[in-house]
């Protein structure tokens, strides 16, 4: 801002003109995010392919008395109950929108407007972005699923399965791998089980300048890998509604670590009865069909089922899955995590095991773990490998900063 030398009036400095290609460009976005009636305000009207993107906006996120409306205007949800326009909406999103916006679209297509019935219909799930929230919902309504949308329904979770196993496996057989050699050596190795790097280096003390060697006073050597089961790992997941996506993904992950000759791997479910789903692990698809997402959680129950499985506790890892709204007896659920720790039982809890951010859970009981020398974290996928590792090697876990829990 500047004032001349006569006092007149402050003016500003010239800025960008009110019209032209970025001045159009900005009504034209503002003019999709506010909708149908704001057509007048910013004085721009959609067509072509603006138009259908704001006509499929308008169907999930219109106002009035639609469900999820945005109050004051009047847009209004316009999906209604009907399957062909909702299998034409769900190709449209699919052309105007990246497959990222689609899925954020479809899970509040799921929950505004109540479409997880017409995904009962084989060609209605055939529509749609296969993703873990999809995938969560089709669990939910398997026990009211005809058999004509079963198989269908098998495809798109195989598919969802299939893409996280490619992603996550080979890092986490990896980071599991490495973590067992390392676990697994000793101090009394035959010559060829000797690791030379790390005997060196645990004797350099021994170091004779005269001769120009070391004196290895101490061998280190590896474990024979992969004669024998070296840990066992239970994976016990609460399947709570909450914990869908935590389900999908330890579903996979316990497939991958019972592919592993060096694990016995143990994959237990709970709400407020416990299901053993090992023998299953095979195929983590039919995991998932053995879970029945929703009801009650006792932890203490599954915590005492799978505390009556350990037979080597310090070769076991045990993973709680939950959010840990415990509907059983808290005080004996802290009593038996406190007893497994005092056994040598290395104790993990996940508070979610998904990309969902920070998650619900039950801060009290999350604090008493911590107090137990438990640590209750939020872990995403990505992370587990190393979370996993760290357990088997006995390492402090790595915990993600507090901040990403609030």
């Amino acid at each position: 801002m500047t004032t001349d030398t006569a006092g007149t009036a402050p003016h500003r400095a010239p800025g960008p003109p009110s019209g032209g290609p970025a001045h159009d460009e900005r009504l034209r976005r503002w003019r999709l995010v506010l909708g149908g009636d704001s057509a007048e305000s910013t004085g721009c009207t959609l067509t072509g392919r603006d138009a259908a993107m704001d006509g499929a906006l308008n169907a999930l996120y219109g106002g009035g008395t639609g469900p999820g409306g945005r109050g004051g205007n009047s847009r209004s949800a316009g999906l209604g109950a009907s399957a062909p326009s909702v299998a034409r909406w769900l190709g449209d999103i699919r052309t105007y929108f990246p497959g990222s916006v689609v899925q954020v679209m479809q899970r509040d297509a799921i929950d505004r407007l109540g479409l997880a019935a017409l995904l009962l219909e084989p060609e209605m799930l055939e529509a749609v972005e296969a993703d873990v929230h999809l995938v969560g919902t089709l669990l939910s309504l398997d026990k009211a699923m005809p058999e004509t949308t079963k198989e269908t329904a098998r495809a798109v979770v195989r598919k969802v399965v299939d893409d996280l196993e490619k992603r996550l496996a080979t890092r986490t057989r990896a980071a599991l791998t490495g973590a067992l050699d390392r676990s697994a050596r000793i101090n009394r190795p035959r010559h060829h089980d000797i690791d030379w790097d790390r005997t060196v280096r645990a004797n350099l003390k021994n170091y004779l300048p005269e001769y120009g060697t070391v004196v290895p006073e101490r061998l280190i050597g590896y474990g024979r890998a992969a004669q024998s089961v070296k840990k066992d790992v239970i994976l016990c997941i609460d399947q709570s509604g909450s914990m869908a996506a935590s389900v999908v993904h330890a579903s996979v992950f316990g497939a991958v670590l019972a592919s592993m000759r060096a694990l016995r791997t143990r994959l237990v479910v709970f709400d407020t009865a416990v299901v053993d789903l090992t023998d299953q692990l095979d195929d983590p698809v039919d995991v998932l069909f053995g879970t029945q997402l929703g009801g009650g959680t006792d932890i203490n129950r599954a915590l005492a089922y799978c505390q009556s499985k350990i037979t080597r506790p310090a070769d076991t890892v045990v993973v709680l899955i939950s959010d840990l709204y415990e509907g059983g007896i808290r005080n004996e659920m802290l009593k038996r995590v406190a007893a497994m720790k005092a056994s040598g039982v290395q104790f993990v809890t996940l508070l979610a095991l998904s990309d969902e951010g920070a998650p619900a859970y039950d801060r009290d009981h999350a604090a008493a773990l911590g107090s137990l020398g438990a640590p209750a974290f939020a872990c995403t996928p990505d992370l587990f490998p190393e979370v996993m590792a760290a357990a088997i090697e006995k390492r402090p876990l790595p915990v993600p900063d507090k901040e990403t829990l609030r």
